[in-house]
């Protein structure tokens, strides 16, 4: 099973390697339909790849080596969805701000996978 988890992270890594990152959330800005939600760590997108909701892969990218760090699991039970959110480069404490913004609402939950 080992094996398997390394091909996975291997298969991430030349996802995000082999795509632009466009941050379109960057850290500090407001989120366009809830305005009272601040973004705490980069957030933005693989341009060229599809997610569950039809746009762009998800990451989160933080201050460190740009390198994929974990996942979020998420689900949304508003949009009764899910879909996974790459972490790329993040320090701890913004792992920890990744965490607690997946989980701070009734309606989304999420579950971090470390690599």
């Amino acid at each position: 099973m080992n094996n398997y988890n390394e091909d996975f992270w291997k298969a991430l890594d030349e996802l995000v390697n082999s795509s632009e990152i466009v941050i379109d959330r960057p850290k500090g800005s407001a989120h366009p339909k809830f305005p009272d939600f601040i973004y705490r760590v980069d957030y933005g997108y693989l341009k060229d790849t599809t997610s569950m909701d039809g746009a762009g892969i998800d990451v989160w990218v933080g201050s460190g080596d740009k390198k994929v760090d974990a996942i979020m699991c998420i689900v949304d039970l508003m949009k009764k969805d899910s879909e996974i959110k790459i972490l790329i480069g993040c320090t701890e404490e913004e792992k920890m701000e990744v965490y607690r913004t997946h989980n701070e609402t009734q309606y989304m939950k999420g579950i971090m996978i470390l690599r």
